[in-house]
């Protein structure tokens, strides 16, 4: 199942990954997965709404490797302490990373490209997923 559904995620446009998975629920179908094929067309839309943004963007918003990172970190803080005394002792610990790092240049350095969003306009596909169109 792993390489069909990344099959439709490295397709070039929406349009494209569109077809890919039709043809991957039709494949489904013919291997009697109904469940599988429904859970799958089901959940498309919301699967490729990552290609309604700028082609740059599509990895940093499909992956979350900064909150893994900043989990990452307080996990890490956490485990050397392994009674914590109250619970507002561990929140205190807990909250200390995300302090810091909204304090220090890693907080403010660009993810995205916003210059990128700004001219963009919305694709008839976006209006049908957002319902304004």
């Amino acid at each position: 199942m792993a390489p069909m559904l990344k099959a439709f995620h490295a397709q070039e446009d929406h349009k494209a990954a569109m077809e890919k998975a039709a043809k991957i629920r039709s494949k489904l179908l013919t291997m009697r997965l109904k469940a599988a094929a429904d859970v799958l067309e089901a959940g498309i839309g919301e699967a490729l709404t990552t290609m309604s943004f700028p082609r740059e963007h599509w990895i940093r918003i499909r992956t979350n490797n900064t909150m893994e990172r900043l989990n990452r970190e307080i996990r890490r803080r956490t485990r050397v302490v392994v009674n914590f005394p109250d619970g507002q002792s561990a929140e205190m610990l807990v909250a200390a990373r995300p302090r810091h790092v909204a304090a220090t240049r890693w907080g403010s350095r660009w993810y995205l490209d916003m210059d990128k969003l700004q001219f963009q306009k919305p694709t008839k596909e976006d209006q049908i997923m957002t319902g304004s169109g």
